[in-house]
């Protein structure tokens, strides 16, 4: 398996330019965003059925993150009382060390793994390769890329940016005797021919999870393929890893939350399964576990929960509907981010699960135009959080208006001193009339002056000049005309 390339956050910039510039990726990704996004819209033709159902799943989300410590609690016990293993992880770096504890002590050289965006978080197979442990995506998508090196660049479908022709040859490359064809079926073949002796091999496999139930200790996955299933169910230890934000309080709450995701993710009214784990292998089953173990990773969420003007952030349940729908993210893809979160809500969660320093590009990489506001099947108002996660950015504690119990990591930092003195300057200019009067009278006559260049602005508009007669003086001269 090829590692996969690190892309560099500072380099979100010339990353989003290396896609503007590639056809092939612009042309891929608009086709599959304007293909998602009818799909969906197939899905909820009535716009007021669809508010309905989005206000019940927004309701749920709510009411499971304001008791969240409490749900864990039960959600803890429960799973114990059933058998499972639960371990929590503060970091990444936690998380990894529990997993290759459990893979040193059932002797585990090979783990198979389904898809998971937390174990993509945590890093968890160059965690794994760096102590001699093949951890094998199964998942089709996360296959491809791990035989080609790459990275996601969509939670729902991670290797949307590959065409048929890109997979045919990576299959050709890596995979013994894969011929090389463009026929769809017959590739998927192929990589399921490649994978089927890892899950009879393999003595542990890992999963992510959609949704955790506190009051029965249910684990619930949903997937399309069905290695999910077989990841949770061949090996004899499955080990689970999601974020402390999944528990929901009733197994009742499943339905609408599985109803929004489904549609909103894929346009599908159903996906293939939906599984519902509750506890390894009982006796007298015949399939399942031996053992199981649950991994809930922090990695940065408390930071959200902490702060209730950012506490919707964790409603999300990862649909993706907020990428289709976004006309910068359709535009550079999603490696361009360089998060394991890419588009809207890897601009909002992305913050809190690094810093916001080194996510600074982030927030600000948004039209603003609400579409993902508007899509979410959970209610996040996310253009409201770009806006104070731009304001946090250049704003430290003692500059709040409303200090926050804690702040974001790299609050503040973003505000530099050319920044500052510009403001300073533009409040002195304008807080008082004969100041801001003398400075359009300059302006207007020094208006030559005005630089060809003039940041961002100037990457694809004309420069901004002032007018050669301000409105007030336009205005006056029209009076003096009519008198």
């Amino acid at each position: 398996m090829h590692a996969e390339a690190p892309i560099k956050l500072a380099d979100f910039h010339a990353n989003a330019r290396a896609a503007l510039n590639d056809p092939k990726l612009r042309d891929s990704f608009s086709g599959a965003m304007d293909f998602l996004i009818e799909r969906r819209a197939r899905q909820f033709p009535d716009p007021a059925a669809f508010e309905r159902l989005r206000r019940v799943g927004e309701a749920v989300r709510q009411h499971a993150l304001a008791r969240l410590p409490e749900l864990l609690v039960q959600l803890e016990e429960r799973l114990t009382a059933l058998g499972v293993q639960v371990h929590w992880a503060e970091t990444a770096a936690d998380a990894n060390a529990i997993f290759l504890d459990l893979a040193r002590r059932h002797d585990a050289p090979l783990m198979v793994k389904g898809k998971s965006m937390v174990s993509e978080e945590i890093e968890l197979n160059h965690a794994m390769a760096a102590q001699g442990i093949d951890c094998v995506e199964t998942d089709m998508g996360e296959y491809i890329l791990q035989l080609d090196g790459d990275r996601p660049s969509h939670i729902i479908m991670p290797a949307i940016h590959k065409t048929k022709r890109d997979v045919a040859e990576i299959f050709h490359e890596h995979i013994d005797g894969a011929p090389l064809t463009d026929d769809v079926n017959e590739l998927i073949a192929i990589g399921r021919r490649a994978l089927r002796d890892k899950f009879a091999s393999a003595r542990i496999g890992v999963s992510g999870v959609n949704f955790m139930v506190a009051e029965t200790g249910s684990l619930v996955l949903v997937e399309n393929e069905g290695n999910g299933r077989l990841c949770t169910s061949v090996p004899d230890v499955h080990i689970a890893i999601t974020g402390i934000e999944k528990v929901i309080e009733k197994l009742e709450h499943v339905a609408p939350l599985f109803a929004l995701l489904t549609r909103s993710a894929t346009g599908q009214a159903i996906t293939t399964y939906l599984n519902v784990l509750t506890g390894p292998r009982r006796p007298g089953e015949k399939d399942g576990p031996r053992e199981m173990h649950l991994i809930l990773l922090d990695n940065g969420r408390t930071q959200a929960y902490r702060e209730q003007r950012f506490r919707a952030t964790l409603q999300c349940i990862r649909c993706g509907a907020c990428m289709n729908h976004c006309p910068v993210y359709t535009r550079i893809g999603g490696l361009s981010y360089g998060t394991t979160y890419p588009g809207p809500i890897g601009a909002i969660i992305s913050p809190h699960l690094q810093n916001l320093h080194e996510t600074r590009d982030l927030p600000t990489a948004s039209s603003l135009c609400g579409a993902c506001g508007e899509v979410c099947p959970v209610g996040i108002p996310i253009p409201d959080l770009l806006m104070r996660l731009r304001e946090a950015g250049r704003h430290s504690v003692a500059q709040s208006a409303t200090p926050p119990e804690q702040p974001l990591r790299g609050q503040g930092e973003l505000r530099r001193w050319p920044e500052t003195l510009a403001w300073k300057a533009w409040r002195w200019l304008y807080s008082q009339p004969m100041r801001y009067r003398l400075l359009v009278w300059l302006a207007a006559r020094l208006r030559w002056l005005t630089p060809p260049w003039q940041g961002g602005w100037t990457l694809a508009r004309a420069p901004l000049r002032p007018a050669p007669q301000s409105f007030r003086d336009r205005l006056a001269q029209r009076r003096q005309q009519r008198r």
